[in-house]
């Protein structure tokens, strides 16, 4: 069977009236129903389509990066001396930060005395807020809620241990994230309005335009937070008891090389196992 063109994913992954990616394993022990995931939505994305919900409720566990209903905030060690983000950051990027904090109505003086990766989720989750995007109305935090209710498994590709030292293992104290958010600070807003709208378009013709996901990281993040967890997250989806999941994983994560969809359906990883 040919797999669907990359269009044709982004269509169904954006598009909560059409058919939701459904994949069976090579020897047909597990089928997985994909879903690309927008962490943060707003009012109108709830209640999610009846389909997905059906879909969810005939699957055997619901599976997603972490369970964002149910994971505490680790405590961040600020003992370490380092540089500060002023001396770090060169005149014109420190410019550019403090348009940022002025944007998001955030002190620039009081966010740099976090570490630079912390600074970085803060901006981009306050860019989101601005949009009117809240984390309450993300498609994974619904089907969570939706798979607590009925009691419905639940199996997280990630502990919030784990997310957490990926952030507090970057180099530099994750000054390439920061950096990248702030390169990418308009083409990253822009992006998360094109996927609201394509989510809530419920009317559109198969020959519309589709939004494009570009990259919002660099070579090294790139590798660091999508490509090494895409291949973590298929060993584990491959090592799954036989049966039916909805697997609810960020968008950029099911396009791209070594995406989840490519990694969980060719034979060479099935036999690697």
């Amino acid at each position: 069977m040919t797999k669907p063109s990359f269009l044709t994913k982004i269509r169904q992954w954006l598009r909560p009236n059409q058919e939701w990616l459904s994949y069976t394993c090579p020897r047909g022990e597990r089928e997985f129903i994909l879903v690309g995931s927008i962490h943060m939505g707003v009012p109108a994305m709830a209640p999610l389509p009846s389909e997905l919900r059906n879909r969810l409720r005939d699957c055997h566990a619901l599976v997603v990066e972490a369970d964002i209903t149910q994971s505490q905030v680790p405590e961040i060690d600020s003992s370490a001396q380092v540089p500060t983000l002023q001396q770090q950051l060169t005149p014109e990027q420190w410019q550019q930060f403090e348009a940022a904090c002025q944007e998001c109505h955030l002190d620039p003086l009081m966010l740099a005395q976090f570490p630079a990766w912390q600074i970085g989720l803060t901006l981009q989750q306050k860019q989101a807020h601005m949009l009117g995007l809240r984390p309450e109305f993300g498609v994974d935090h619904q089907l969570l809620n939706l798979a607590h209710q009925a009691n419905q498994p639940v199996i997280a590709l990630e502990s919030p241990p784990q997310q957490f030292q990926l952030l507090t293992n970057l180099p530099h104290q994750g000054l390439d994230l920061l950096l990248d958010s702030l390169v990418h600070w308009r083409s990253n807003a822009r992006q998360l309005q094109k996927m609201i709208d394509w989510w809530l378009s419920k009317n559109q013709s198969s020959h519309s335009p589709l939004p494009e996901l570009s990259r919002s990281f660099g070579d090294d993040l790139q590798q660091t937070f999508i490509t090494e967890r895409n291949k973590q997250w298929a060993r584990q989806l491959l090592a799954l008891p036989p049966g039916r999941y909805l697997v609810a994983v960020g968008a950029l994560h099911l396009s791209g090389p070594d995406n989840v969809i490519d990694l969980i359906t060719s034979p060479a990883q099935e036999k690697s196992r």
